[in-house]
């Protein structure tokens, strides 16, 4: 069989394969792919005269096939065997082949050695080779990456600065599997305002994409921003939510707020399957130790840690923690709407530096909450009342009584209105 000799071939594998850190099948199939665009690039140069060019996939029955101990390739065809041959490259006659393979019929394929001699591979193959090789490295790379990391997509992991690219940051991070590190790309609104992103700085990440397909820049995404990293930290750092006797039923993150006046802030509600075990307390753990941790790893964030209760009303009051609540009011179940009754001075408490403890309550409940000072809404409440009771009074002023009613003793008096009350 013919062969095209490339000089330190295995060499040039073994080397490429370290660079690019990876496995050498992994260079070979990129190489061999590179070679047959190179084939390709020669072929279609030998046909510029001819009237009609080579379709797009005419060289889809051809491939390449490298040689490690030979130090070369060859390029090999997939022919179908026919009684009249039309195309040289896609068939070949059965006389032909019957002439080394008796038992061959028409309809059979033979792979045959149509490799180009050594001279005939020229300059612009070898250059259209060296340019194809370097993206099908490239995508040996992101196939490699995406099978190692796909399994890994809503896990955290632990990433180290590299660079800063315009507004997102490079980061390399390693996978569980111990492989090399991978580039990942944390994005702005994924970063966290109290994070400080110096070279070489090492923060746990999220997972939170694995791109597919090709295309520039990193194939990871990465986030700091993402609620579900806060779920991991207190998972690490709480034994009862990992042994499932605490468990996490709800998370509000707001990690960016709209303005640089206030800070990030968690809202985490917790339950237990055991009377005798406090979540809230086993998640802040002793003297603040478990949940000081986690805000450590977040670079100071708030967190409020509340207990979860199947009652809405409950939930609502303690999800606005740190406020102190006198009543909630479940106006429209459906609408899943609510006014939440607080004292004056709870009532800036409740609501949040731009309604922020308000705003977080809301997401983590799934209400729509509405904060009213206590002792106002009563008031408005009793002046309605009111209003209510006047109205059917005014209706009964004088001209129109009969004057057997307005002879009555006054002891029915209290009975017609509180009959008019009823109806109103």
């Amino acid at each position: 069989m013919s062969l095209v000799n490339l000089a330190g071939l295995s060499t040039l594998v073994g080397e490429i394969s370290d660079r690019h850190n990876l496995p050498q099948t992994a260079v070979q199939d990129a190489l061999s792919e590179a070679l047959l665009k190179g084939y390709e690039r020669y072929r279609r140069s030998q046909n510029l005269d001819q009237v009609a060019p080579f379709p797009e996939d005419y060289f889809d029955n051809f491939e390449v096939e490298l040689d490690l101990e030979e130090e070369g390739f060859r390029v090999l065809s997939t022919k179908l065997i026919v009684e009249e041959v039309e195309n040289t490259d896609h068939q070949i006659a059965l006389v032909e082949v019957q002439e080394v393979a008796t038992e061959a019929q028409l309809g059979d394929s033979v792979i045959l050695d149509v490799t180009p001699e050594q001279n005939d591979f020229g300059r612009m193959a070898a250059i259209q080779t060296k340019q194809v090789l370097l993206q099908k490295l490239r995508d040996q790379q992101r196939k490699l990456v995406q099978e190692e990391f796909q399994e890994l997509e809503g896990e955290v992991l632990q990433a180290r600065v590299l660079r800063f690219e315009r507004h997102s940051i490079i980061m390399a991070v390693t996978s569980a599997f111990g492989q090399p590190e991978t580039e990942s790309e944390l994005p702005r609104r994924e970063q966290l305002p109290n994070d400080n992103y110096r070279a070489n700085a090492t923060f746990k990440v999220y997972l939170k994409k694995v791109k597919e397909g090709s295309h520039r820049g990193p194939q990871l995404v990465v986030s700091r921003a993402a609620a579900d990293l806060v779920v991991y930290l207190f998972a690490n750092e709480v034994p009862e939510i990992e042994e499932e006797i605490v468990r996490i039923v709800a998370v509000a993150r707001e990690a960016n707020p709209p303005t640089r006046y206030v800070g990030p802030r968690t809202k985490i509600a917790v339950d237990t399957v055991e009377r005798d075990v406090d979540p809230v307390g086993a998640c802040i753990g002793a003297r603040g130790s478990r949940i000081q941790a986690v805000v450590n790893e977040l670079r100071g964030e708030k967190i409020d840690v509340i207990r979860w209760s199947p009652d809405p009303s409950t939930y609502i009051a303690n999800a606005l923690s740190p406020a102190r609540v006198d009543g909630v009011i479940l106006v429209d179940a459906e609408e899943r709407q609510a006014i939440v009754l607080v004292p004056e001075n709870q009532l800036s408490l409740a609501i949040g530096k731009e309604g922020q403890n308000v705003r977080l309550a809301a997401r983590l409940t799934g209400w729509k909450i509405d904060i009213k000072d206590s002792q106002k809404y009563e008031e408005e409440q009793a002046a309605l009342a009111g209003a209510a009771v006047a109205e059917p009074l005014e209706a009964t002023e004088p001209n129109n009584i009969d004057l057997e009613i307005e002879n009555k003793s006054d002891t029915t008096e209290p009975k017609v209105i509180e009959s008019n009350t009823e109806e109103e």
